[in-house]
């Protein structure tokens, strides 16, 4: 994409067309770039990273369905840095707190502890999974509202970098007093510009956000399934 861009700010008539730019539609090409490069760094890392945690779900989930009771995968979750172990953090602290028993005690004897939940614990239990749901959440969508911003701006920005170079090259022809296509070409060649590298900047990242979207609701759709996978199965830890 970069390249792209490069290859087209060396061209020549994107060269020519910028170098007549007044200092306006040049202030806006240069915007654009650097929308493009914060662009490009917010889907790289976040695509790296919920891709990464993608798969990190995938294995804690495999690991959580082993049969084990739920309170002894504390120490396994330690290691996984997937947003499934940090619910499931969240879940087994709240259990052992309801428990009255140490971690320790429970990675010891590998089995669920006798003890009744009542109806009030096990909703507050709820309670404290989903608010962990929504905290991993925020904390896959964070930077995804500048890249939202990055594909709907850079295109408005260009529209007005083309429609200020318009009225700039109909106000030096009004002032030239004669209506000469050399005098008129180069601020025509200078607005078109902007609008070109306002979809140059907007169209990729609009590709990027919606497969972003796409992965961050396959997490979202791992972490509510799992809310209701812990919970159903310690319910049949409590009938055990």
């Amino acid at each position: 994409m970069l390249a792209t861009i490069f290859t087209l700010m060396t061209d020549a008539g994107a060269y020519y067309a910028f170098s007549v730019s007044d200092f306006v539609g040049r202030s806006i090409v240069i915007a654009l770039l650097v929308g493009s490069v914060l662009a490009w760094s917010i889907m790289i890392e976040k695509g790296l990273s919920v891709n990464k945690a993608k798969k990190e779900s995938e294995k804690f989930l495999k690991l959580f369905r082993n049969g084990q009771p739920i309170v002894t995968y504390i120490k396994e979750s330690d290691k996984s840095s997937s947003p499934l172990a940090r619910i499931y953090e969240a879940g087994a602290e709240k259990l052992l707190e309801f428990y009255n028993l140490p971690p320790e005690q429970i990675l010891l004897a590998r089995e669920a502890p006798k003890v009744k939940l009542t109806g009030a614990q096990m909703d507050a239990l709820r309670t404290v999974l989903e608010g962990e749901v929504s905290d991993q959440l925020l904390i896959l969508e964070e930077k995804i509202g500048l890249l939202a911003t990055a594909v709907s701006a850079s295109p408005l920005c260009g529209l007005f970098g083309t429609v200020w170079g318009i009225m700039y090259a109909f106000c030096s022809l009004a002032i030239q007093g004669k209506a000469d296509i050399a005098a008129l070409a180069p601020g025509i060649a200078g607005a078109l510009l902007t609008t070109v590298v306002g979809l140059v900047v907007a169209i990729p990242s609009l590709l990027g956000y919606n497969m972003l979207t796409l992965l961050i609701r396959s997490v979202t759709v791992y972490m509510d399934n799992f809310v209701e996978e812990f919970m159903s199965r310690l319910k049949l830890e409590q009938l055990d």
